[in-house]
């Protein structure tokens, strides 16, 4: 994906705003202020507020989809699920402006092309995790009376609600440190217990 280095600028200080404003405080005149630009070199490089964000969209993507696909499959399947996650926040905690899209907050009412983008970005994240979680349960490691879907979305729904704290709490916590803790506290519940 190409994206020249103002464009990268200007998604940057869109993911801030919508962090502290949500999607109604992000205008192209806000954004102008934010990167103290007038409207008019906004306008240079992007077209509307909307192909702003699905370029922040499909930025994210690349870059999430990079990272799964550099995960190295080990054996161990509770290892993978840790490395999962691990790498996931590792990436947030570098780049915490992007956390809002983990939650969606607003973005899903702006546009259908904005819901497809963050709908392959969600299906990007969760066929990814679905893989390990059946992968699993086929060794017989996690739990089988629940559905590998289902199991996929408790584990991403408990990670989204993790980066809501650390978003909320203005990317204070040590997000890494936390992350690690609900990974092990979602392996005790994913075990299967032996019979």
């Amino acid at each position: 994906m190409e994206i020249t280095p103002r464009q990268l600028e200007i998604i940057e200080a869109t993911g801030k705003i919508l962090t502290a404003s949500g999607a109604n405080g992000l205008t192209i005149k806000n954004l102008a202020k934010e990167m103290q630009f007038s409207e008019g070199a906004i306008y240079r490089h992007f077209s509307s507020k909307e192909e702003i964000i699905i370029m922040m969209l499909k930025y994210l993507k690349t870059n999430i989809s990079k990272i799964l696909s550099n995960l190295t499959k080990t054996g161990d399947v509770e290892k993978d699920f840790v490395i999962f996650f691990t790498r996931l926040s590792l990436y947030f905690k570098e780049n915490p402006y992007f956390v809002v899209t983990v939650f969606s907050e607003g973005l899903m009412d702006e546009s259908d092309k904005i819901n497809n983008e963050i709908s392959g970005l969600m299906t990007l994240t969760s066929s990814h995790l679905e893989q390990i979680l059946q992968e699993g349960q086929k060794q017989g490691t996690f739990i089988q009376s629940v559905a590998s879907s289902d199991l996929t979305m408790i584990s991403l729904a408990t990670f989204k609600l993790h980066m809501f704290n650390w978003k909320f709490n203005k990317f204070k916590f040590n997000l890494t440190e936390n992350i690690g803790k609900m990974s092990a506290s979602l392996l005790a519940l994913l075990r299967r217990n032996p019979d």
